[in-house]
């Protein structure tokens, strides 16, 4: 017997939250890719970086929980960007079981150079927005992902907030 799925399945399908959430976070990191290719970072790299900036010396179980990554996720591209010589890791001064991260020189340029392309993926994603929606939508994610935040398992704690 073959199930058969009408358009009203379908209708409710792209009309749930969950769904739409996962599309648009698909093109937010097409639209990230495509705008940051000439400086060959991920939206979960320029993250890293970008917090790293804001705090040195980080260890990694912070920068995962200032991202809202698991632990296994930040050390995949925390390798990664060690591998390009753009972070370096080194035993954190208050426990040598604990990793600091750092930008190197290179990560710094990097990041300095990655600012205008990740503005224009911004503005390119806003752009089916007027500019008081583009604030709306930005005020209802953060209410939505605050009033939710102790459900997830990784939880988001901004650096110097912990």
């Amino acid at each position: 017997m073959t199930a058969t799925i009408s358009s009203t399945d379908l209708a409710l399908l792209y009309t749930r939250p969950g769904f739409l959430l996962r599309r648009a976070h698909q093109i937010s990191a097409a639209v990230f890719e495509d705008e940051c290719r000439s400086v060959g970072l991920t939206p979960a790299q320029f993250g890293v970086l970008t917090v790293l900036h804001a705090s040195p010396g980080l260890d990694q179980s912070s920068l995962a929980r200032a991202l809202g990554f698991d632990k296994v996720t930040v050390l995949r591209v925390l390798r990664g960007l060690e591998t390009r010589g753009l972070v370096q890791r080194s035993p954190a001064p208050e426990s040598r079981r604990n990793l600091a991260v750092v930008l190197s020189p290179d990560g710094e340029k990097l990041l300095k150079q990655a600012q205008k392309p990740a503005e224009q993926a911004y503005e390119r994603l806003m752009s089916p927005l007027s500019p008081e929606q583009q604030m709306q939508l930005v005020a209802l994610l953060q209410q939505l992902t605050e009033g939710l935040e102790e459900h997830a398992r990784a939880s988001f704690v901004p650096p110097g907030q912990a």
